[in-house]
């Protein structure tokens, strides 16, 4: 299979560039050692799919699990 040898400019709306900053975020601080557990959610552009991803380690599961209900509750009062 043969790949472009140069990819179209893709436009990056406010939505697009804060999704960037935070996985940008995120990689730094893996890069620097200084994480061992992250879990991600997102949700496809057109809102059809909805993907989970984690590593964890073994003993941050119930603090992880924790942590993101706090999010889940924060995010839900948000809405309001």
């Amino acid at each position: 299979m043969a790949f472009p040898a140069l990819l179209s400019p893709a436009v990056a709306d406010e939505s697009v560039a804060s999704v960037i900053e935070v996985l940008q975020d995120q990689l730094a601080l893996a890069r620097e050692g200084k994480l061992r557990s992250v879990a991600v959610v997102s949700v496809s552009s057109d809102g059809e799919a909805i993907g989970t991803q984690w590593s964890c380690r073994k003993g941050d599961l119930t603090s992880l699990i924790g942590k993101l209900t706090v999010l889940t509750h924060d995010m839900m009062a948000s809405r309001e």
